[in-house]
């Protein structure tokens, strides 16, 4: 039979901040009980408890931080959809290798065949590997860009997108750039060339960006530092979008 806790055993929990411990603590303490585990093996048990506990909230939260969508990770990746790939440099990219080797990632494909959903998972891989990560569309990157020169934080935050250990650009070259934002992406570009990793999904190749990008030495430039740094994974095929609808399940 499950012993609930003292009242003064839970009041100086919450006064160490390890009130989290309480609802779980029940359950450990019958084992301990069971196993006849000594103090020290005892304490080790439900000390690893809080400390994986914090972890995973830690993650959580860096990863929230980073706009990364919690549901695009790789356990959610269906690897049997209809769409083909190089699964040796998937599995390369997964690794991490080119994040400590300051090397970049081009995913590029047609709309909808899970070029987001790869990167975002390669991003939460990251930060569970203790690596900084800032993932964001490219349309509200260059928003932001925009407004940080109104209230002059534009340095601030360009430097704190050249120094993330991880940029994902997200739907990169939609549209045509302006002068100010092929600006900023051949300074972010150049800046963390050879010095920190980036991933873009793009459904352009990069010569097509030369058009998209207004200013044709700063597109040259940019386009040739970063596909000379970079892993090429080219995704083509019907929709992954599909198998993410949501269904009616059978009684």
């Amino acid at each position: 039979m499950q012993r609930d806790l003292s009242k003064d055993l839970v009041r100086l929990l919450g006064i160490l901040k390890l009130g989290k411990l309480i609802p779980i603590l029940p359950e450990r303490l019958r084992q301990i009980r069971e196993k006849g585990l000594d103090i020290e093996d005892a304490l080790l048990l439900i000390l690893s408890d809080e400390v994986q506990r914090r972890e995973r909230n830690r993650v959580i939260e860096r990863a929230k931080k980073a706009k990364l969508d919690p549901t695009m990770v790789f356990d959610e990746w269906n690897a049997n959809a209809k769409i083909t790939y190089d699964r040796r440099v998937l599995d390369e990219l997964r690794l991490l290798r080119f994040i400590e080797q300051h090397h970049h990632v081009l995913l590029v494909g047609p709309v909808g065949v899970g070029k987001t959903m790869l990167a975002h998972a390669l991003g939460h891989l990251a930060i569970q590997r203790g690596h900084s990560v800032h993932c964001e569309s490219a349309d509200k990157l260059f928003r932001g860009l925009r407004g940080s020169r109104l209230d002059g934080t534009h340095q601030a935050e360009l430097r704190r997108l050249i120094t993330v250990d991880l940029l994902i650009i997200d739907d990169f070259a939609l549209r045509a750039l302006s002068d100010v934002e092929t600006a900023d992406m051949h300074e972010l570009v150049t800046a963390r060339h050879r010095t920190a990793s980036m991933v873009i999904t793009s459904n352009r190749e990069p010569e097509e960006w030369l058009a998209m990008l207004s200013d044709p030495l700063l597109a040259q430039a940019l386009v040739d530092r970063f596909t000379n740094n970079a892993y090429d994974l080219i995704i083509e095929g019907e929709t992954y979008r599909k198998h993410q609808k949501p269904r009616v399940l059978s009684p």
